[in-house]
C-alpha cells in the first residue's frame, strides 16, 4: 500500500524525534562539557545529519542508485561526506564563535584532523538513508505494480466486450462501402478508413506495442477523417523523420495528442496550421503538437484526461518519457519525448 506524503513526512519526524531523544539522553552529562553548550551542539549535529540524510534520500539514490550509475552514486556519495563535514565545521567552527564566543573543538585543531575525525560520523546516516529509500521505493514499485494490474484488468474486460462481434461491424462497413463508392469515391475512402481505424483499435499484442509505422498510419488515416469533414478548411502539417522500421510503440499512445488539437485548437486557418511533428532518431522518438488556441469556446482545458494520460506514460514507459504541456495564451504545445523504444 502506497505511502502518502503527509504520512512521510510525520514518520521522518517521529524518526528523527527519537533519534535525537535517545542520544540526548545517551550522553546527558558530559564531564568535559558544559551542559549549557549541548544544546546547541545536538542542533548543529542533528542538522549535519539532516543535511546528508536528505541529500542522499532526495538527490542521490533516486537519481544515480534507482538507475544504477555507479560512478556518479559514488562520486556524490564522496560530496556527501565532504557536506556532512563542511556543515558542521560551518556552524560549531565558524557560526558558533561568532555567535555565541564557543566552539566544539580547540581553536588549534587543524582542519584536516577535524575532517578524518568527522567523515565516518556520516556513514550511518548514509546507509540509513538508502535504507528508508529503498523501502519507500518498493512500496511505489508495489502499488504501481497493482495498480497497472486492475488496469491490465479492465483493459482486458473492454477488449473482451469489443468483441462481441468484430467481424460484424468490418463487413457492414465493408457493406456501406461498397454502397458507397458508386455514388462518392471520397465517401467510400472515408468508410475504408475508418474500417481501417476501428481494426487497428481492436488489434492486440501481447506486450501492447506496434510497429511505429503503424501507429503513424493510424495517424494519417485520423487526420484524413477529419479533413474530409472540413473539407478544404483544415489546415494541418503532419512531418514525419527519421528511419521507422523496426521501431515499436504503445498502441495508440500519440493520438490523445493529436484528438486535444483538433478539438481545442483552431484548424481552420491556413496561416496558423496545427503543426504535428514525429522525429526517431536512433530509439529515441519525438512528438509535437503546437496548434493555435480556439478562444470560441467556453472550456479552455487541455481537453481529453492529460492526468489520465501522464498516467499511463508512467505505466508503459517509467524513466523513459518526458512530457512537456506549455501554453502562452494564444498557442498550445505538447513535447513527448520517449526513450529507449
Amino acid at each position: 500500500m502506497g505511502m502518502k506524503k503527509s504520512r512521510i513526512f510525520l514518520y521522518h519526524l517521529a524518526a528523527w524525534g527519537l533519534y535525537m531523544g535517545y542520544s540526548i539522553l545517551e550522553n546527558y552529562l558530559l564531564p568535559d562539557r558544559p551542559f549549557t553548550w549541548m544544546p546547541l551542539l545536538y542542533i548543529s549535529y542533528f542538522i549535519s545529519l539532516a543535511v546528508t540524510f536528505y541529500f542522499c534520500y532526495l538527490f542521490v539514490y533516486p537519481r544515480f542508485l534507482k538507475r544504477e550509475k555507479v560512478v556518479q552514486l559514488v562520486l556524490c556519495l564522496a560530496l556527501a561526506l565532504f557536506l556532512f563535514t563542511f556543515t558542521r565545521y560551518f556552524l560549531e567552527e565558524m557560526m558558533y564563535p561568532f555567535l555565541f564566543g564557543f566552539r566544539n573543538y580547540s581553536e588549534d585543531t587543524p582542519f584536516s584532523y577535524y575532517f578524518t575525525n568527522n567523515l565516518l560520523r556520516a556513514f550511518p546516516m548514509m546507509a540509513i538513508s538508502a535504507v528508508v529509500w529503498n523501502v519507500q521505493d518498493a512500496f511505489k514499485k508495489e502499488k504501481e505494480y497493482k495498480t497497472l494490474r486492475a488496469e491490465k484488468t479492465q483493459a482486458e474486460l473492454a477488449f473482451l466486450k469489443s468483441q462481441v462481434n468484430p467481424h460484424f461491424l468490418y463487413n457492414t462497413l465493408n457493406y456501406i462501402y461498397a454502397l458507397a463508392y458508386p455514388v462518392s469515391e471520397s465517401i467510400a475512402e472515408a468508410v475504408l478508413k475508418l474500417s481501417d481505424m476501428m481494426r487497428y483499435m481492436l488489434h492486440e499484442s501481447p506486450d501492447g506495442k506496434v510497429e511505429l509505422q503503424k501507429e503513424v498510419d493510424y495517424l494519417r488515416s485520423f487526420i484524413d477523417i477529419f479533413r474530409f469533414r472540413f473539407e478544404d478548411k483544415f489546415f494541418v502539417d503532419f512531418t514525419v523523420m527519421g528511419n521507422l522500421n523496426g521501431q515499436r510503440v504503445a498502441s495508440l499512445v500519440l493520438i490523445p495528442f493529436v484528438e486535444n488539437a483538433f478539438k481545442h485548437g483552431v484548424v481552420n486557418d491556413p496561416a496558423n496550421p496545427v503543426q504535428i511533428q514525429l522525429e526517431v532518431n536512433g530509439k529515441d522518438l519525438l512528438f509535437e503538437v503546437r496548434n493555435r488556441i480556439n478562444r470560441q469556446q467556453k472550456d479552455h482545458s487541455t481537453g481529453i484526461g492529460l492526468a489520465n494520460i501522464k498516467r499511463r506514460l508512467e505505466l508503459l514507459y517509467p524513466n523513459q518519457h518526458h512530457l512537456a504541456v506549455n501554453t502562452n495564451g494564444l498557442v498550445h504545445e505538447t513535447r513527448l519525448k520517449l526513450q529507449n523504444l
